[in-house]
């Protein structure tokens, strides 16, 4: 039987950096953040450490934080910069780094910007995973709780750092914090404790990373390694591997999707706790694996607090997320579609699989390790042609060899060009890159923001 999310225990701030002399790596959003952080909890000295030199970066961006005492260390990380920390603070994505392990092998506390934010917090804490479907399935969630009633804060890995938020509404007693974490955030925690840790999947991704899916998976399992017998760990019944991770600790283990689920589908309808149910056809997000994200979303939601006619509202107001199977524009017949947020294998295959036409599909970019395979069985089935670029695109053309056709672009406009060549009236030219963007964007929001500038040019270019 599910809790009824009523009587909710709060996080116990268990850490603080007062009077401590603290380096924060990293130099982006979480850094910052991060320093602002040690800054109003009275540390004795904060210093951010970024590998680039100082004149590659504007210091007048930072110069509240100068104004504060904050010092910068630029140009790499040197053991000389941990030579005096009594804490280092992770931004997430640093790689691992020989100076920081000397230093942690010397007693440094070694934390991510995570962890350190948890210390923080007093409200309840809704923590979500997974390799796929995080950011929807947070976004839900957060929706959710504040058509509820709560003050809510959503972000973490989406948007804005953790933080950020300490100090406001959403992180005291009677709010709600709902975080999307990532494996890399996920690493460098000990004492971060969801009350509702929600794992959604597991599957081939930051490979560069990990030597190994083990590994992969033994880093998101660390969601659930700080949870005690009153908190939950919600996880997908169909997946073995995830479910065992759960049941291997403490929180009390909630399914979805399977027969026996606190929420599952009956009649084609997503069933639930207190009365929830709404037909498939009536939930915002479209795609067979939105229907996993939308369950997911409303089983944490429900341990979480949130009411069933908040959880009805927003499956049915929720149309999804910008990058995220973004229908663009239509020309000549054939759609365009931006999923630039399939930034591996398994994001690419779910893509594909909820397109219900003949595909040209655009992929390639920065290679994150692990296998192309299974994407192009799917491809042999469901696509017209393929366009490849990025430094990745000789990797899927040996993948693909002369099974799947498929052409090289030099940059975006040419793959959509080319792609709109090999489309047919009724086809869907769909961007899934199954790589990170970070050879040829800053993100992958401005590759699909290229993507969508380029498809909608034909369509002007063809006065239409």
């Amino acid at each position: 039987m599910v809790a009824t999310g009523v009587a909710l225990s709060a996080t116990i701030v268990n850490g603080t950096v007062r009077g401590q002399r603290v380096v924060v790596v990293g130099l982006g959003l979480s850094g910052l953040a991060a320093a602002r952080r040690c800054l109003s909890d009275g540390a004795a000295q904060v210093t951010v450490n970024d590998r680039r030199r100082a004149a590659e970066v504007d210091l007048d961006r930072y110069a509240d934080l100068t104004r504060r005492g904050v010092e910068f260390a630029f140009g790499g990380h040197d053991d000389a910069v941990f030579g005096e920390a009594d804490v280092i603070v992770l931004s997430p994505g640093v790689p691992p780094l020989d100076a920081v392990a000397r230093a942690k092998a010397r007693g440094v506390t070694v934390v991510g910007e995570l962890e350190l934010a948890s210390w923080f917090c007093e409200a309840p804490v809704i923590a979500i995973t997974g390799t796929n479907g995080k950011s929807t399935v947070t976004t839900l969630l957060g929706e959710m709780l504040e058509s509820s009633g709560f003050p809510t804060f959503t972000g973490g890995n989406l948007g804005t750092p953790w933080c950020d938020a300490i100090g406001h509404e959403p992180t005291a007693p009677g709010g709600r914090s709902v975080i999307e974490v990532s494996s890399y955030q996920l690493e460098a925690t000990e004492r971060f404790r969801p009350f509702v840790a929600v794992w959604l999947n597991l599957t081939a991704d930051h490979l560069d990373r990990y030597p190994s899916m083990a590994a992969y998976g033994a880093a998101k399992a660390r969601i659930f390694l700080a949870q005690r017998p009153d908190d939950h760990a919600v996880v997908p019944a169909d997946d073995p591997v995830v479910l065992a991770f759960a049941r291997a600790g403490a929180a009390q283990v909630h399914t979805w999707g399977g027969e026996h689920s606190a929420v599952r589908i009956v009649d084609d309808a997503i069933i639930g706790p207190g009365g929830l149910q709404v037909p498939v056809g009536d939930v915002g997000i479209k795609g067979s694996h939105n229907v996993g994200n939308a369950m997911a979303a409303a089983l944490a939601a429900h341990l979480g607090g949130a009411t069933a006619a908040a959880i009805s509202r927003t499956l049915r107001s929720f149309t999804g997320l910008p990058h995220r199977m973004q229908r663009v524009v239509e020309h000549a017949g054939v759609v365009y579609v931006d999923d630039s947020k399939a930034t591996n294998v398994g994001a690419a295959l779910k893509a594909l699989e909820g397109v219900d036409r003949p595909v040209v599909l655009i992929a390639g970019g920065r290679d994150k390790g692990g296998s192309y395979d299974p994407l192009v069985q799917l491809l042999r089935a469901k696509a017209r042609g393929v366009v490849l670029l990025g430094e990745a695109a000789p990797l899927l053309a040996q993948a693909m060899g002369d099974t799947v056709p498929h052409e090289v672009a030099a940059d975006m406009d040419e793959a959509v060009r080319r792609a709109a060549a090999l489309a047919r009236p009724g086809d869907c030219v769909l961007l899934a890159p199954a790589c990170s963007s970070l050879d040829m964007y800053k993100s992958y929001a401005e590759r699909g923001d290229a993507f969508a500038r380029a498809a909608r040019a034909l369509r002007e270019g063809a006065g239409s």
